[in-house]
């Protein structure tokens, strides 16, 4: 079977010069937009411990986001292939990251809970975890390692 490539695009616009540009590394937010067409805008910025708003979301938050979602959307096509009845899925997503020379993420833990039609499918259902990240495009993408601690209810 051909591999079948895939585009996406989005525009970041940065939404912080005060006046006076990138004269200082105090003189300008760290505040921007996320921008696809046909979708709300989502307002980013950096970190705080990096000078940024916590209102907005950092890419740090993104790039969790992005493993989880994947993740829980790969789950759920196997458990509705395996004929497992999910009912809620909730997960508390954990990343690290440490700075230095070239800062970089360690690990990411995804902490799924999930509420099954029937509680003996437990166990098969937490069989296809493993599957689940084996499909899931972006853990595919990363270099660090991402562990999924499930629970089930």
């Amino acid at each position: 079977m051909a591999a079948r490539k895939h585009h996406y695009q989005v525009t970041v616009r940065w939404t912080g010069n005060r006046g006076n540009g990138t004269a200082s590394y105090t003189a300008y937010d760290r505040n921007a937009e996320l921008i696809v067409a046909g979708k709300e805008t989502v307002a980013l910025s950096a970190d705080p411990a990096f000078r940024g708003d916590a209102a907005r979301w950092n890419p740090e938050e993104l790039l969790l986001a992005s493993a989880s979602a994947c993740h829980k959307l790969w789950y759920l096509h196997l458990c509705s292939d395996a004929g497992i009845v999910v009912e809620a899925y909730e997960d508390a997503a954990e990343g690290t990251m440490i700075e230095g020379t070239r800062g970089r993420f360690t690990q990411i833990i995804l902490k799924p809970r999930i509420t099954l039609r029937d509680p003996a499918d437990a166990d098969r259902a937490r069989a296809l975890h493993h599957q689940a990240h084996e499909a899931c495009f972006i853990a595919n993408s990363l270099n660090f390692p991402v562990t999924c601690a499930p629970e089930f209810s």
